[in-house]
Parts: structure tokens; sequence; C-alpha cells
């Protein structure tokens, strides 16, 4: 495999309706070489369009998409790996026919897509499934080999729509394995899921979308800082716990009861730990002291308006599918 050229993929201010309903409103994105991104938003934020509209398949209304500096084309858009929402593969096809059938599609030569088939259909774990045909697998299988012919042509870069839905865990941590190389590698990597534990887990950076805006985005660290408010988490006995629940009170903090102790949030800064440790000593027995890191769900939730009428968007991105066959 060869390493790419440090291109970065830049989305400005792209705009699409369907119909009176307007699906984005000006979405911004950049991800840069060796990034690996998250994209996360509730159903019908507007994931799959932006994707969509990057590879061309839908067009948007207002707005730029380029790859390396120039407006992405069908030439930059072949050398991309893209695992569409909707899956795109053909069912009465053998697997391995149709791994080299991709292959060739975006360029190599018989003997170079046939050798690319093999080495991802081992990596993935597939290869004794390369005779049949694809609707007999399992939907696990399915998405293995989705995800290879997304990559059989040594894409410059990754775009996934939910490629971990229905994965077992050794296939989640397959796919992981594989993103992470390709990031290491240099190549701009984007995925989506609703996954909000495994993106945190996997991602250098997460890009927040909701009801057709990019809401937050940046590194995941980066988010911690801006969209969360410092937390303390006390473990200890009762005498500790109650001697600091009663003096964070007096402070105007809110306290959370967890296992064993209290969490401190809003108003306790830097210079306060060390006081509310002290108490806390003084007090009773104390086994934890500890700052509390904000999970990236947290932070979604920070950011993210609820949903007014969740069952009117639970299948948006579907009905936008449909209007592009139009």
């Amino acid at each position: 495999m060869e390493t790419p050229d440090g291109k970065s993929l830049l989305v400005t201010d792209l705009y699409k309706s369907f119909g009176e309903r307007q699906v984005l409103k000006g979405v911004n994105l950049q991800i840069d070489p060796g990034v690996l991104m998250g994209f996360v938003g509730a159903n019908g934020a507007g994931k799959t369009t932006t994707m969509r509209i990057v590879m061309g398949i839908s067009g948007a209304d207002r707005g730029t998409v380029t790859f390396g500096g120039s407006h992405i084309g069908d030439e930059a858009r072949a050398n991309i790996g893209y695992m569409p929402e909707e899956r795109g593969l053909y069912p009465k096809m053998k697997v391995e026919e149709q791994l080299i059938y991709f292959a060739r599609l975006h360029g190599l030569d018989k003997k170079a897509a046939k050798h690319s088939a093999e080495t991802w259909m081992e990596r993935l774990g597939v290869i004794e499934r390369r005779n049949d045909v694809l609707e007999k697998l399992s939907l696990g299988n399915q998405q293995r080999v989705q995800l290879a012919a997304a990559l059989v042509h040594d894409p410059q870069m990754l775009i996934l729509d939910e490629p971990f839905s229905g994965l077992d865990p050794i296939a989640v941590d397959v796919m992981s394995g594989v993103l992470r190389e390709y990031a290491a590698r240099g190549i701009p990597v984007m995925f989506s899921s609703h996954q909000l534990a495994l993106v945190e887990e996997l991602c250098s950076h997460v890009a927040i979308i909701s009801e057709g805006s990019i809401v937050a985005s940046g590194e995941v660290e980066q988010l911690r800082s801006e969209h969360s408010t410092p937390r303390v988490q006390l473990c200890g006995d009762q005498r500790a716990v109650a001697a600091v629940t009663a003096r964070a009170k007096e402070m105007g903090c809110s306290v959370q009861s967890v296992p064993n102790g209290i969490v401190m949030e809003a108003g306790i800064a830097n210079q306060c730990t060390r006081q509310m440790l002290r108490i806390a000593v003084d007090a009773g027995v104390v086994t934890r002291f500890s700052q509390v890191r904000p999970t990236l769900q947290e932070i979604f939730r920070s950011v993210v308006e609820p949903e007014h009428d969740e069952s009117q968007r639970e299948e948006p991105e579907k009905d936008e599918a449909k209007e592009d066959a139009k």
C-alpha cells in the first residue's frame, strides 16, 4: 500500500432541501490526513445526506466539497472507499467475484484485483465464504464483505456510513483495527455511528450534527474542555462524604450521589479542590478523589437539543434516498 500525499477533505457551507424540508443548513467539515473522525447525530440529523453529497450521489443546493484543494469529481471519488448506509452489493453474486468486480471497476488489472480480493477476504475473516453468494451470508459477514468492497482498491480516503452496524465484538475489533491502520498511513477516515462509546474509544476527532447543522466539531479532548463543566468525584466513608456534601452545598455547587460517594459539579474551581479534599480527609476515610472526564454521550446531550417528535424523524434519510432516485 502506498502512503497518500497528505490531502484533506473540506466540506464548506453545504445546504440541501427535499421539497420544503431543509435537511442540511450550512454544514462545514474538515478531515485532515491521518484523522479518524466519528460523525454522530440523531436519526435524520443529516449524516447520510452529507456523505451522499461528498460522494456525488446527491447534489447540494449550495456549498462545495474539495479534496486536496480541488473540487472533488469522479476521478477523485474513484479513490474513495465508500460504504453506503443502504449498502451496495449484489445479493446473488459470489463474494470473491464481487470483490474482483469492484476492484476492476476502480482500475485494477485482473491479477491485482484477485490478489487484493484475497487479501481482504483473509483479513476480514470471510475467505472461507469466497464462493458463497452474498445473500446466503449472515448480516455480520455481509457487512465484512461490504467493508472489503470499500477497501479492495486501496482508497486514499474512507467515507463509511454506519460500518459497525450489526457486527459482533470480534468483527468490531477487526474493523476498528483496519480504520486505525488507514488513519496511521495518513488517510482521512470518516464514519458515522450511533455507538458513542465506540466512537469515543476509536476516534481522534468527532463532529456532531443536529437538525442539519454542525453543533460541535474537533478533537475529542477539545470537545471535553469546551462543552463540559468541571466535576470532581469523591468516594469514601459516610463521614467524609457528608462533610464534603455539606460544604459543596454551602458554596452553591450541585451534588450528585454515586455509589460510595458523590460527584460535585458547577462551581468547583481548581482552587477549591484541595479545600474539599482537606475537609474529606479531616472528616473520615477517602478512597477516591479525582476529576471526572465527561463521556462523548454527555457531550452529545449537552449540545444537541431534544427532538420534539422522534417519530416524525425516525427514517427521513431513507426518504432522502428516494428523492435522489427521482
